[in-house]
Protein backbone atom coordinates (compact mmCIF):
# COMPACT_ATOMS: atom_id res chain seq x y z
CA UNK A 1 0.00 0.00 0.00
CA UNK A 2 1.44 3.33 -0.96
CA UNK A 3 0.80 6.04 1.48
CA UNK A 4 0.53 10.01 -0.24
CA UNK A 5 2.53 12.72 1.59
CA UNK A 6 0.09 14.83 0.31
CA UNK A 7 -2.30 15.69 2.34
CA UNK A 8 -4.41 18.21 4.86
CA UNK A 9 -4.03 17.94 8.75
CA UNK A 10 -5.82 19.39 11.50
CA UNK A 11 -4.75 20.13 15.12
CA UNK A 12 -6.97 22.45 17.54
CA UNK A 13 -5.81 24.53 20.79
CA UNK A 14 -7.95 26.00 23.50
CA UNK A 15 -7.35 29.03 25.11
CA UNK A 16 -6.38 29.74 28.66
CA UNK A 17 -10.43 30.43 29.38
CA UNK A 18 -11.73 27.33 27.91
CA UNK A 19 -13.83 25.47 30.76
CA UNK A 20 -11.28 22.82 30.60
CA UNK A 21 -8.35 24.92 30.83
CA UNK A 22 -9.56 26.62 34.17
CA UNK A 23 -9.69 23.47 35.50
CA UNK A 24 -6.01 22.62 34.47
CA UNK A 25 -5.13 26.06 35.54
CA UNK A 26 -6.06 25.64 39.45
CA UNK A 27 -4.79 22.22 39.71
CA UNK A 28 -1.39 23.09 38.37
CA UNK A 29 -1.31 26.01 40.28
CA UNK A 30 -2.23 24.01 43.60
CA UNK A 31 1.00 21.35 42.91
CA UNK A 32 3.09 24.78 42.51
CA UNK A 33 1.60 25.88 45.55
CA UNK A 34 2.61 22.45 47.46
CA UNK A 35 5.94 22.17 45.71
CA UNK A 36 6.88 25.48 46.33
CA UNK A 37 6.60 24.61 50.46
CA UNK A 38 8.36 21.03 50.63
CA UNK A 39 9.81 19.79 46.83
CA UNK A 40 8.64 16.33 47.87
CA UNK A 41 4.77 16.84 48.04
CA UNK A 42 2.95 14.27 46.64
CA UNK A 43 0.00 16.20 44.80
CA UNK A 44 -2.63 14.66 42.73
CA UNK A 45 -5.70 17.09 42.61
CA UNK A 46 -9.07 17.84 40.09
CA UNK A 47 -10.77 20.21 39.60
CA UNK A 48 -14.23 20.70 38.24
CA UNK A 49 -15.98 23.97 37.53
CA UNK A 50 -19.63 24.81 36.41
CA UNK A 51 -21.48 28.08 37.16
CA UNK A 52 -20.54 30.25 39.74
CA UNK A 53 -18.77 26.65 41.26
CA UNK A 54 -15.84 25.31 41.44
CA UNK A 55 -14.93 21.75 43.19
CA UNK A 56 -11.63 20.44 44.52
CA UNK A 57 -10.89 16.82 45.07
CA UNK A 58 -7.81 14.17 45.07
CA UNK A 59 -5.14 13.37 47.32
CA UNK A 60 -2.13 14.95 48.79
CA UNK A 61 0.70 14.35 51.21
CA UNK A 62 2.85 17.58 51.93
CA UNK A 63 3.35 20.66 54.93
CA UNK A 64 0.76 20.46 56.71
CA UNK A 65 0.77 24.14 57.22
CA UNK A 66 -1.13 24.29 53.54
CA UNK A 67 -4.86 24.38 54.67
CA UNK A 68 -7.87 24.24 52.71
CA UNK A 69 -8.36 27.43 52.88
CA UNK A 70 -4.93 28.55 51.12
CA UNK A 71 -6.00 26.35 48.66
CA UNK A 72 -9.33 28.13 47.80
CA UNK A 73 -7.47 31.32 47.96
CA UNK A 74 -4.93 29.42 44.91
CA UNK A 75 -7.66 28.74 42.85
CA UNK A 76 -9.47 32.08 43.04
CA UNK A 77 -6.01 33.77 42.30
CA UNK A 78 -5.78 31.26 38.85
CA UNK A 79 -9.69 32.28 37.87
CA UNK A 80 -8.90 35.85 38.26
CA UNK A 81 -5.60 35.71 36.34
CA UNK A 82 -7.61 34.22 33.58
CA UNK A 83 -9.67 36.89 33.36
CA UNK A 84 -13.15 35.63 34.77
CA UNK A 85 -15.09 38.32 36.50
CA UNK A 86 -18.43 37.85 34.92
CA UNK A 87 -21.98 37.08 36.27
CA UNK A 88 -22.23 33.48 35.43
CA UNK A 89 -18.18 33.07 36.48
CA UNK A 90 -16.41 35.27 39.01
CA UNK A 91 -13.32 34.47 40.54
CA UNK A 92 -14.85 36.50 44.14
CA UNK A 93 -18.03 34.85 44.12
CA UNK A 94 -17.87 31.73 43.01
CA UNK A 95 -18.67 28.90 45.57
CA UNK A 96 -15.11 26.58 46.17
CA UNK A 97 -15.87 23.15 47.26
CA UNK A 98 -12.76 21.24 48.62
CA UNK A 99 -12.49 17.53 48.82
CA UNK A 100 -8.95 17.17 48.76
CA UNK A 101 -7.84 14.46 51.48
CA UNK A 102 -4.58 12.59 52.59
CA UNK A 103 -2.88 10.57 49.93
CA UNK A 104 -3.60 6.73 50.23
CA UNK A 105 -0.94 4.63 52.89
CA UNK A 106 -1.12 1.59 50.05
CA UNK A 107 0.53 4.03 46.65
CA UNK A 108 2.84 5.73 49.08
CA UNK A 109 4.23 2.32 50.13
CA UNK A 110 4.44 1.03 46.45
CA UNK A 111 5.89 4.45 45.26
CA UNK A 112 9.03 5.64 48.42
CA UNK A 113 11.83 4.63 48.68
CA UNK A 114 12.80 2.70 50.84
CA UNK A 115 16.39 0.79 52.21
CA UNK A 116 17.76 -0.53 48.60
CA UNK A 117 14.37 0.04 47.09
CA UNK A 118 14.62 3.15 44.36
CA UNK A 119 11.46 5.16 44.29
CA UNK A 120 8.82 3.43 42.31
CA UNK A 121 6.85 4.77 39.48
CA UNK A 122 3.23 6.84 40.75
CA UNK A 123 1.26 4.85 38.18
CA UNK A 124 1.62 2.21 35.18
CA UNK A 125 0.90 3.58 32.08
CA UNK A 126 2.60 4.39 28.78
CA UNK A 127 3.55 7.58 27.80
CA UNK A 128 4.72 8.90 24.24
CA UNK A 129 6.77 12.00 23.13
CA UNK A 130 7.71 13.14 19.77
CA UNK A 131 9.48 15.92 17.69
CA UNK A 132 9.59 17.21 14.10
CA UNK A 133 11.66 19.36 11.40
CA UNK A 134 8.17 21.14 10.59
CA UNK A 135 8.55 23.90 12.76
CA UNK A 136 11.53 25.88 14.76
CA UNK A 137 10.48 24.44 17.89
CA UNK A 138 10.24 21.29 16.51
CA UNK A 139 6.78 20.22 16.96
CA UNK A 140 4.32 19.53 14.33
CA UNK A 141 3.17 22.75 12.50
CA UNK A 142 -0.52 22.45 12.95
CA UNK A 143 -0.81 21.95 16.85
CA UNK A 144 2.04 24.98 16.76
CA UNK A 145 0.14 27.64 14.67
CA UNK A 146 -3.03 26.43 16.73
CA UNK A 147 -1.12 27.48 19.99
CA UNK A 148 0.25 30.76 18.46
CA UNK A 149 -3.20 32.36 17.26
CA UNK A 150 -4.68 31.85 20.82
CA UNK A 151 -1.81 33.02 22.65
CA UNK A 152 -1.31 36.12 20.47
CA UNK A 153 -4.79 36.96 21.09
CA UNK A 154 -4.29 36.40 24.61
CA UNK A 155 -1.45 38.81 25.40
CA UNK A 156 -3.25 41.53 23.49
CA UNK A 157 -6.28 40.88 25.81
CA UNK A 158 -4.59 41.26 28.84
CA UNK A 159 -2.78 44.16 27.83
CA UNK A 160 -6.05 46.16 27.49
CA UNK A 161 -5.73 46.06 23.38
CA UNK A 162 -9.18 43.82 23.26
CA UNK A 163 -11.97 44.86 25.91
CA UNK A 164 -14.33 43.46 23.66
CA UNK A 165 -13.08 39.82 24.11
CA UNK A 166 -13.32 37.15 27.04
CA UNK A 167 -11.31 34.59 28.13
CA UNK A 168 -12.97 31.35 26.29
CA UNK A 169 -11.38 31.01 23.14
CA UNK A 170 -10.95 28.26 20.93
CA UNK A 171 -9.02 27.41 17.45
CA UNK A 172 -8.70 25.23 14.87
CA UNK A 173 -5.57 25.21 11.92
CA UNK A 174 -6.11 22.14 8.90
CA UNK A 175 -2.74 22.89 7.58
CA UNK A 176 -2.28 21.23 3.67
CA UNK A 177 0.90 19.37 3.48
CA UNK A 178 2.46 18.62 -0.36
CA UNK A 179 5.65 15.84 -0.58
CA UNK A 180 5.50 15.29 3.54
CA UNK A 181 5.77 19.26 4.38
CA UNK A 182 3.22 21.84 5.29
CA UNK A 183 2.57 24.61 2.77
CA UNK A 184 -0.47 26.81 3.67
CA UNK A 185 -3.05 26.75 5.72
CA UNK A 186 -6.12 25.25 3.82
CA UNK A 187 -8.30 26.24 7.25
CA UNK A 188 -8.57 28.13 9.87
CA UNK A 189 -11.62 28.11 12.44
CA UNK A 190 -11.18 30.40 15.87
CA UNK A 191 -14.35 30.88 18.50
CA UNK A 192 -13.80 33.56 20.99
CA UNK A 193 -16.06 34.50 23.60
CA UNK A 194 -17.01 38.35 23.36
CA UNK A 195 -18.89 41.38 24.43
CA UNK A 196 -22.79 41.22 23.60
CA UNK A 197 -22.35 44.91 21.94
CA UNK A 198 -20.33 43.46 19.05
CA UNK A 199 -21.25 41.46 16.46
CA UNK A 200 -19.78 38.38 14.09
CA UNK A 201 -18.22 40.74 11.86
CA UNK A 202 -16.77 42.67 14.22
CA UNK A 203 -15.04 39.99 16.28
CA UNK A 204 -13.88 38.34 12.29
CA UNK A 205 -12.17 42.38 12.11
CA UNK A 206 -10.67 41.76 15.87
CA UNK A 207 -9.21 38.12 15.03
CA UNK A 208 -8.00 38.53 11.70
CA UNK A 209 -4.46 40.84 12.40
CA UNK A 210 -3.58 38.03 15.31
CA UNK A 211 -4.59 35.12 12.55
CA UNK A 212 -2.27 36.95 9.79
CA UNK A 213 0.60 37.52 12.39
CA UNK A 214 0.40 34.11 14.02
CA UNK A 215 0.80 32.09 9.94
CA UNK A 216 3.75 32.34 8.05
CA UNK A 217 3.34 35.04 5.09
CA UNK A 218 1.18 34.06 2.40
CA UNK A 219 -0.31 31.20 4.47
CA UNK A 220 -3.68 32.79 4.84
CA UNK A 221 -6.67 30.95 3.47
CA UNK A 222 -9.07 31.74 1.15
CA UNK A 223 -11.46 33.97 2.85
CA UNK A 224 -14.22 31.56 2.81
CA UNK A 225 -12.79 28.98 4.67
CA UNK A 226 -11.82 31.76 7.36
CA UNK A 227 -14.10 30.98 10.01
CA UNK A 228 -14.49 32.98 13.15
CA UNK A 229 -17.48 32.19 15.57
CA UNK A 230 -19.20 29.79 12.91
CA UNK A 231 -22.74 29.90 15.63
CA UNK A 232 -22.30 34.04 15.27
CA UNK A 233 -22.73 34.38 18.60
CA UNK A 234 -20.45 33.33 21.50
CA UNK A 235 -21.32 35.48 24.36
CA UNK A 236 -21.64 33.40 27.34
CA UNK A 237 -18.64 31.37 27.81
CA UNK A 238 -16.06 29.27 30.26
CA UNK A 239 -17.35 26.92 33.02
CA UNK A 240 -21.04 29.05 32.66
CA UNK A 241 -21.54 27.95 28.89
CA UNK A 242 -19.74 24.62 29.43
CA UNK A 243 -18.36 22.63 32.83
CA UNK A 244 -14.92 21.83 32.66
CA UNK A 245 -13.00 18.84 34.25
CA UNK A 246 -8.88 18.70 34.55
CA UNK A 247 -7.01 16.77 31.81
CA UNK A 248 -10.22 16.09 28.94
CA UNK A 249 -7.32 18.34 26.80
CA UNK A 250 -4.67 15.68 26.75
CA UNK A 251 -4.22 16.28 22.82
CA UNK A 252 -4.06 20.20 23.12
CA UNK A 253 -1.35 20.07 25.66
CA UNK A 254 0.84 17.64 23.45
CA UNK A 255 0.89 16.92 20.03
CA UNK A 256 -2.71 17.43 18.32
CA UNK A 257 -2.91 14.46 17.25
CA UNK A 258 0.40 14.30 15.25
CA UNK A 259 1.90 11.55 17.59
CA UNK A 260 0.42 9.27 19.95
CA UNK A 261 -0.81 10.21 23.25
CA UNK A 262 -0.67 7.12 26.49
CA UNK A 263 -3.63 8.78 27.47
CA UNK A 264 -2.82 9.92 31.15
CA UNK A 265 -3.33 13.50 31.56
CA UNK A 266 -0.62 16.41 33.15
CA UNK A 267 -2.40 18.62 34.93
CA UNK A 268 -2.91 18.48 38.94
CA UNK A 269 0.14 15.69 39.26
CA UNK A 270 3.43 15.88 40.77
CA UNK A 271 6.21 14.85 39.14
CA UNK A 272 6.38 11.25 40.73
CA UNK A 273 4.01 10.92 38.55
CA UNK A 274 4.86 9.57 35.18
CA UNK A 275 1.93 10.22 33.19
CA UNK A 276 3.76 13.82 33.36
CA UNK A 277 7.56 12.99 33.68
CA UNK A 278 7.89 10.83 31.79
CA UNK A 279 5.87 12.13 28.93
CA UNK A 280 8.37 14.93 29.46
CA UNK A 281 11.06 13.04 29.45
CA UNK A 282 10.06 11.20 25.93
CA UNK A 283 9.91 14.56 24.48
CA UNK A 284 13.00 15.74 26.07
CA UNK A 285 14.96 12.59 24.33
CA UNK A 286 12.72 12.63 21.02
CA UNK A 287 13.71 16.83 20.52
CA UNK A 288 17.08 15.98 21.12
CA UNK A 289 17.08 13.10 18.62
CA UNK A 290 16.07 15.75 15.64
CA UNK A 291 17.97 18.85 16.82
CA UNK A 292 21.32 16.68 16.48
CA UNK A 293 20.36 15.88 13.26
CA UNK A 294 20.16 11.57 13.90
CA UNK A 295 16.74 11.72 12.39
CA UNK A 296 13.53 14.44 10.76
CA UNK A 297 11.08 12.82 13.13
CA UNK A 298 11.54 10.81 16.23
CA UNK A 299 8.92 8.82 18.67
CA UNK A 300 9.70 7.66 21.77
CA UNK A 301 7.71 5.71 24.33
CA UNK A 302 8.64 4.71 27.86
CA UNK A 303 6.22 2.17 30.09
CA UNK A 304 6.13 1.93 33.82
CA UNK A 305 4.75 0.19 36.03
CA UNK A 306 3.37 0.88 39.81
CA UNK A 307 6.29 0.92 42.26
CA UNK A 308 8.89 -0.30 40.02
CA UNK A 309 11.77 2.28 39.67
CA UNK A 310 13.42 1.36 35.76
CA UNK A 311 11.04 1.58 32.49
CA UNK A 312 9.67 -1.33 31.51
CA UNK A 313 10.14 -0.95 28.01
CA UNK A 314 11.97 2.14 25.91
CA UNK A 315 10.91 2.04 22.03
CA UNK A 316 12.09 4.45 19.87
CA UNK A 317 11.09 5.11 16.20
CA UNK A 318 12.56 7.49 13.82
CA UNK A 319 9.78 6.98 11.14
CA UNK A 320 12.51 6.11 8.11
CA UNK A 321 13.90 9.79 8.39
CA UNK A 322 17.36 8.48 9.99
CA UNK A 323 20.59 9.81 8.84
CA UNK A 324 22.53 7.31 10.79
CA UNK A 325 21.97 3.82 11.81
CA UNK A 326 19.58 4.22 14.65
CA UNK A 327 19.28 0.50 15.71
CA UNK A 328 21.63 1.78 18.64
CA UNK A 329 19.52 4.91 19.92
CA UNK A 330 17.55 3.25 22.74
CA UNK A 331 20.40 2.03 24.42
CA UNK A 332 22.48 4.91 24.06
CA UNK A 333 19.52 7.07 25.42
CA UNK A 334 19.27 4.80 28.65
CA UNK A 335 23.23 5.27 29.25
CA UNK A 336 22.63 8.79 29.01
CA UNK A 337 19.83 9.67 30.76
CA UNK A 338 18.76 7.58 33.56
CA UNK A 339 15.10 6.88 33.25
CA UNK A 340 13.56 5.81 36.60
CA UNK A 341 11.17 8.93 38.10
CA UNK A 342 13.75 9.79 40.41
CA UNK A 343 16.41 10.31 37.63
CA UNK A 344 13.88 12.05 35.28
CA UNK A 345 12.99 14.32 38.01
CA UNK A 346 16.35 15.58 39.12
CA UNK A 347 18.02 15.38 35.22
CA UNK A 348 15.65 17.72 34.17
CA UNK A 349 14.98 19.79 37.93
CA UNK A 350 11.21 19.00 38.25
CA UNK A 351 10.47 19.15 42.22
CA UNK A 352 10.28 23.10 41.59
CA UNK A 353 6.99 25.02 41.44
CA UNK A 354 7.31 25.28 37.44
CA UNK A 355 3.92 23.89 36.32
CA UNK A 356 0.56 26.63 36.38
CA UNK A 357 2.49 28.10 32.96
CA UNK A 358 1.93 24.36 31.43
CA UNK A 359 -1.72 24.63 31.62
CA UNK A 360 -2.20 26.89 28.58
CA UNK A 361 -0.94 26.71 25.09
CA UNK A 362 0.82 23.26 25.43
CA UNK A 363 3.42 22.19 27.22
CA UNK A 364 5.63 21.50 24.27
CA UNK A 365 7.25 23.73 21.82
CA UNK A 366 7.65 26.61 24.63
CA UNK A 367 11.04 28.20 25.22
CA UNK A 368 12.79 27.28 28.27
CA UNK A 369 13.52 29.48 31.35
CA UNK A 370 16.19 30.02 33.61
CA UNK A 371 14.19 29.53 36.61
CA UNK A 372 13.33 26.12 35.89
CA UNK A 373 10.34 26.25 33.74
CA UNK A 374 9.60 23.85 30.49
CA UNK A 375 13.33 22.26 31.23
CA UNK A 376 12.09 19.70 29.08
CA UNK A 377 12.56 21.60 26.03
CA UNK A 378 16.33 21.84 26.49
CA UNK A 379 18.93 20.70 24.11
CA UNK A 380 21.38 19.82 26.46
CA UNK A 381 22.29 16.17 24.95
CA UNK A 382 22.80 17.54 21.17
CA UNK A 383 26.86 17.44 21.42
CA UNK A 384 26.86 13.68 23.39
CA UNK A 385 24.68 12.32 20.43
CA UNK A 386 26.55 13.73 17.57
CA UNK A 387 29.80 12.48 19.24
CA UNK A 388 28.18 8.66 19.69
CA UNK A 389 26.79 8.80 16.38
CA UNK A 390 30.05 10.62 14.95
CA UNK A 391 27.58 13.52 13.22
Amino acid sequence: MTVSNDFFFTSESVGEGHPDKVCDRISDAIVDLFLAADPESRVAVETMATTNRVMLAGEVRGPESITPKEMEEVARKAIRDIGYAQKGFHWQWAEIHNYVHPQSIDIAVGVDAAGNKDEGAGDQGIMFGYACRETPVFMPAPIFYSHKILRLISEARHAGKLPLLGPDAKSQVTLEYRDGKPVRAARVVVSTQHDETIDQAGVRDLVRPFVEAALPKGWMPDEEFFYVNPTGRFVIGGPDGDAGLTGRKIIVDTYGGAAPHGGGAFSGKDPTKVDRSAAYMARYLAKNVVAAGIAERCTIQLSYAIGVSEPLSLYVNTHDTHHVDDSKLPDVLREMVRLSPRGIREHLQLNRPIYTKTSSFGHFGREPEADGHFSWERTDLIAELKSRFKL
